[in-house]
């Protein structure tokens, strides 16, 4: 399947210039999501995996289907002060501007595999900082899966240790 015909491009959202790759048109569309959610498990399949994790929101989207089928747990990464739980956290810069995330202290085990999933690779910066609160937490990252990866923006190479999987790359 073509997943790049899938995906709606907004003109100039959320700022002048910027050319915005939606996922919600994949979304909304059962067998195309369906099958992305399976081709991702199929590229994943070799990788041990004993958590997902995800970033708000659209990581939650992604990841908790893929910890689904692969029949693992989901842990989220939520914004600051929206876990109830005690939490570590840590500060990231956005294509747009800067925030901090937040994971349960408790949500991870030392040693745990845990694989990041989100919608987007852009510039790898809400990636970083889920790798960073994963390995406050002492537990090992096996890679990075992605709907999309904006391969102009180089998030890639912000990663160089890590695996990362993408279905679409413009």
């Amino acid at each position: 399947m073509d997943f790049k015909e899938k995906i709606r491009l907004i003109q100039d959202f959320p700022q002048p210039g910027v050319n915005f790759k939606d996922i919600t048109t994949l979304l909304k569309d059962g067998k195309a999501f369906h099958a992305a959610i399976d081709q991702m498990v199929e590229q994943l399949k070799s990788k041990e995996i004993d958590l997902v994790i995800g970033p708000e929101a659209r990581g939650f989207v992604v990841g908790t289907p893929l910890a689904y089928a692969m029949g693992v747990g989901f842990i989220p990464v939520r914004k600051a002060g929206k876990l109830p739980g005690e939490t570590v956290e840590t500060g990231y810069s956005l294509e747009y501007g800067k925030d901090r995330l937040a994971i349960h202290k408790d949500a991870i085990r030392p040693g745990q595999r845990v694989l990041i999933v989100d919608d987007l690779l852009a510039t790898g910066g809400t990636v970083n900082a889920t790798l960073d609160l994963v390995r406050q937490l002492e537990a090992d990252v096996v890679g990075a899966a992605f709907v999309i990866e904006l391969t102009y923006l180089h998030g890639r190479a912000k990663l160089p240790d890590l695996d990362i999987y993408t279905l679409i790359q413009y």
